[in-house]
């Protein structure tokens, strides 16, 4: 019955301030919203796209097809040999390859979902269950397509209309939509395109001639599946053999690390997010306990122990965690729906569905933002337990300079280890330097957060000079700012982790594009480039490049691949040139030649060193399919981004790379000397106008591209810290009203005396704008150097050159000013209404 009374009180507390309450709410709110909105964003996408998959390979006994993505596929004896099985029945082979769906002359946007064309079976040859279709026929001869409805909606075709699709390796093919169907009963794909073609043209679009993608086969009458995937399996150990319903575990289990991502990604700044709030809610409690320490010493002295005081200061803090999350939860299902809500609004090809809010997601969420609430507040209620009533009652306890020395103590070994571990991380290249930069980053937050208090008063002391125009209340401001810098700290520490993080991601993208600058005005020599749509799977048909070499002006042409390889097990990326290199890059040979022959690479310094190779020598290298090829290694580049860690013969490059997945990333035309050249890219525009998606760039407008990709990045970034400096906000308004509430007498004193409302507002007004300045050139000082240690790590990721973007930077810095001042605004309202008789005789 002894916790009774103090349940009481707590309550009671609360119920008293609710304008604290809500404020202290807010924090926990914005936190836990990001995160279980993040779970029931990728929840309701994953449930979606698990109904869409749910029939996927319907009817099928087994499934047999290579292990690795993008390999040549299954050759045409392989089908022949399963065909021969005893206990198979039926084969059906089937190919497909990425697309592009014209319509009048433009390329329908799928707002980056995969558009994929694929061979069509008749049910007398297939094995899966037939598509439904809900207009129209099947296709049955070359010239044919159907599409599924979710595609037909998107780009407005109905059955009979006549359009075009884009085959990278064979260019325009002239269609007829014969038919419209469901994929799996699903209407709603999003922007999924799927284009069913008749078997002999989808042969002729999407394969060499002798391999098909994977073969479905039905059993024999009596022979079980999954006997039948046994036998085939050990007769074909080198390709995968599976059963439907594992067929459809490996599109769930691709779909799910790909949402994996997105999920992480989210629940990064979801994190950031309720740290910032941790901090705010500590901050709070810390403040509102030394308010409150007469009540408390009172509470003691008619007999409350020690363990019932900090009960009920961590009772409080259990009610509003318990109220925050759950709030939260509901906050972020409304911030799931908006966030889908968004996407659509963007046409990004996303299908939608009805929000799934999973049991997980409810107690991750009450559980998280409640133990963050309580944790924050358990320091503050050890304090005040320990605080003897009869010094609590006569006055205010102030931290100990002790206490601020041991901080400052700490937080300069820390600082001293983050910056060296920094500095060693910088150093390398790659993931482990990353961690260890990462462990340095780790460490000089932590020193930033035990040693601002002492920093705070020499910093706040400089930045003084920006109140000196207004005289007395200047400096009020100032002192007031400098006089509890625990509080000034903490404080500003919200606003500090926020601009962090901004100033190093800016750092990411002003350096992303002066690298590519550089790249391109020291590396390229061509005086335009092709490129095709950003981030998606088909880049510059091939029959570009020979178009394009016939247009008037044109000296030379040469179309750049990209190609995946193994060595020694890991994946590297490398480059097949078709053409001459040096007549349109500049790069320096080390040693050997770029005169490759068909068993002939050549490789950049670091990775030749890396592998021990030397010119001369033979090694092995396999493709995505696991074959091996012996090559020669005819020569060693200069590392350089323009050509990646490995150039391959296109001989190489056929051999490797499925016809369905061949096009070019870019091309590099030069023209001929005394050239037009603004006449020429009309020409070229004329020449590619034909493949819809090639787009002509000089070198401004390609290094402009490669900027607007980088900026969309960073807003989306941006976006969401954005998050982290709204609770930041937050937490400044709620430092300086609980401030108010603690100089309450003191403003009293002031008005009385003769200070005016509007003077008394103005130092609010400057004391915020202080705390807030102070904490942002922590922020971008501790960001700049983070985002250079990081950045030192990239180099072999093509970031050649650190950028500081100094305008935004200082437009952050006087935004932060700014901020301050709007943060202020109903404190220092609250604060000029005072009444000064009532405040000074206010015990």
């Amino acid at each position: 019955m002894a916790g009774s009374p103090m349940r009481k009180v707590a309550l009671r507390n609360l119920a008293a301030h609710k304008v604290r309450l809500v404020l202290t709410l807010l924090s926990v709110v914005l936190g836990t919203a990001f995160i279980s909105g993040s779970f029931i964003f990728t929840d309701t996408l994953q449930s979606t796209f698990d109904g869409i998959f749910a029939n996927q390979a319907k009817g099928v006994d087994v499934r047999v097809q290579p292990k690795g993505q993008q390999s040549l596929g299954v050759p045409d004896d392989v089908v022949t040999q399963i065909s021969r099985m005893d206990g198979v029945r039926t084969v059906a082979p089937s190919v497909n390859g990425p697309v592009v769906l014209l319509k009048d002359g433009h390329a329908v946007q799928t707002g980056g979902a995969p558009a994929f064309g694929q061979s069509y079976l008749p049910p007398e040859k297939s094995v899966a269950e037939p598509e439904k279709y809900v207009d129209g026929v099947p296709p049955t001869k070359p010239g044919e397509i159907s599409i599924n409805n979710g595609g037909a909606d998107r780009a407005g075709l109905k059955v009979g209309d006549r359009t075009q699709v884009l085959v990278p390796s064979k260019g325009n093919v002239d269609v007829t939509v014969s038919g419209i169907y469901e994929i799996d009963g699903s209407s709603n794909t999003g922007g999924f395109v799927q284009l069913l073609f008749e078997d002999t043209q989808a042969r002729q679009l999407f394969t060499d001639g002798k391999h098909v993608a994977w073969v479905d086969v039905a059993a024999r009458p009596g022979v079980q599946a999954d006997d039948l995937r046994d036998e085939i399996k050990a007769a074909l150990p080198e390709y995968k053999v599976q059963n439907a319903d594992q067929v459809r575990e490996d599109f769930k289990a691709q779909l799910g690390n790909a949402l994996k991502f997105i999920n992480y990604f989210l629940l990064a700044f979801g994190s950031i997010a309720l740290l910032v709030g941790t901090f705010i809610i500590y901050n709070t409690f810390s403040m509102l306990v030394a308010q409150r320490l007469r009540e408390l010493a009172l509470l003691r002295a008619v007999g409350a122990s020690r363990q019932q005081i900090a009960r009920s200061v961590v009772g409080e803090s259990l009610i509003v965690g318990l109220i925050g999350s759950a709030l939260g939860l509901a906050a972020g299902v409304g911030l799931a729906f908006g966030l889908s809500g968004l996407l659509n609004a963007f046409k990004l090809g996303l299908p939608t569905g009805t929000m799934s809010l999973e049991t997980r997601t409810v107690v991750v969420a009450i559980v998280v933002g409640t133990v963050v609430t309580v944790l924050s507040a358990y320091a503050p209620a050890r304090r005040a337990a320990k605080v003897p009533p009869v010094e609590a009652m006569r006055s205010e306890s102030n931290s100990s300079g002790e206490s601020l020395r041991l901080r400052t103590i700490v937080g300069a070994v820390l600082a001293v280890a983050g910056v060296v571990l920094v500095v060693l991380g910088a150093r390398g290249t790659g993931g482990t330097a990353a961690s260890v930069v990462g462990i340095g980053a780790a460490a000089l937050i932590l020193a930033v957060l035990f040693a601002s208090p002492a920093l705070s008063r020499p910093v706040v002391s400089a930045l003084g000079v920006l109140t000196r125009p207004f005289g007395p209340v200047g400096r009020m401001a100032r002192n007031n700012a400098i006089r509890n810098p625990r509080r000034t700290a903490a404080t500003a520490f919200a606003l500090t982790l926020g601009l962090m993080l901004v100033s190093a991601i800016g750092m990411l993208g002003s350096s992303a594009k002066a690298s590519i600058s550089e790249l391109v005005d020291h590396g390229v020599k061509a005086d335009y480039m092709l490129a095709g749509p950003p981030g998606g799977l088909i880049g510059v048909p091939l029959a570009a490049t020979a178009t394009v070499a016939q247009v008037p002006q044109v000296k030379d042409v040469v179309a750049f691949h990209g190609v995946a390889l193994k060595v020694d097990g890991k994946q590297v990326l490398g480059t097949a040139p078709e053409g001459q290199m040096t007549k349109v890059l500049d790069y320096t040979m080390r040693e050997g030649t770029d005169q490759l022959g068909a068993d002939d690479i050549m490789v950049s310094e670091t990775f030749a060193a890396d592998h021990g190779w030397r010119v001369g020598d033979t090694v092995d290298i396999t493709s995505l399919d696991y074959r091996k090829f012996p090559v020669t290694v005819a020569g060693v580049y200069k590392d350089t981004q323009l050509l990646q860690n490995l150039v391959t013969s296109m001989s190489l490059y056929d051999r490797t790379v499925p016809v369905s997945y061949q096009s070019s990333f870019l091309v590099l035309v030069a023209a001929q000397p005394g050239a037009d050249l603004s006449a020429m890219r009309t020409d070229l525009e004329k020449a590619t106008e034909q493949y819809v998606i090639v787009q002509v760039q000089d070198r401004e407008d390609f290094k402009g591209a490669q900027g607007k990709q980088i900026d969309t990045l960073l807003a989306i970034l941006y976006g969401l810290l954005a998050l982290a400096v709204v609770i930041a906000i937050l937490g400044i308004v709620n430092t300086l009203a609980l401030s108010v509430v603690e100089r309450r007498r003191e403003i009293g004193m002031l008005r009385a005396v003769g200070m005016q409302r509007p003077q008394v507002r103005r130092s609010i007004y400057l004391e915020s704008m202080l705390i807030a300045i102070f904490g942002a050139v922590v922020g971008v000082i501790l960001g700049i150097g983070l985002g250079i240690g990081f950045l030192s790590t990239l180099k072999d990721l093509g970031i050649a050159t650190i950028a500081v973007p100094w305008s935004q930077i200082i437009l952050m810095l006087l935004a932060s000013g700014f901020v301050g001042v709007l943060a202020a605004l109903w404190p220092a309202i609250r604060a000029a209404r005072t009444p000064p008789l009532a405040a000074i005789a206010d015990l």
